[in-house]
């Protein structure tokens, strides 16, 4: 029989993610073993967040046979997101993505022509990769 604590300590990560965004309204819903797995139940504002969370399943376990992770999506795909003091796209796409280099998608769905120009308190959003 699987255990839950083991489980949960492998997963960690992945409930660490969700709650790392719970400004913008991720949270963890309940966990609970189901048979031989750990399900993790959330909720995530976008689906940018939501990839955030199965980017972090698959960096713990790719084939993740003993995760369930059971997500609700309570707001669009895109992320919307408030540019702050020391910010800039790669810094952005970083967060969101786990990766600078998607500072060009999220230029492009924002509508900035220029990505070293952007301003404190500037709304843009950041696009679901698929």
């Amino acid at each position: 029989m699987a255990d839950q604590a083991a489980l949960e300590q492998k997963y960690a990560s992945v409930g660490q993610v969700i709650s790392d965004f719970a400004e913008y309204g991720a949270k963890i819903d309940g966990n609970f073993m189901d048979g031989e797995k750990l399900v993790l139940k959330a909720t995530v504002p976008s689906k940018v967040i939501g990839n955030r969370a199965w980017d972090a399943t698959k960096a713990v376990d790719p084939q993740y046979a003993d995760f369930e992770l059971q997500l609700t999506q309570s707001g669009p795909d895109e992320q919307p997101y408030t540019i702050k003091a020391g910010d800039n796209l790669s810094k952005v796409s970083e967060l969101f993505y786990g990766s600078a280099k998607h500072y060009a998608q999220i230029a492009e769905a924002s509508g900035i022509d220029n990505p070293d120009h952007i301003q404190v308190g500037q709304e843009i959003k950041v696009p679901a990769l698929d």
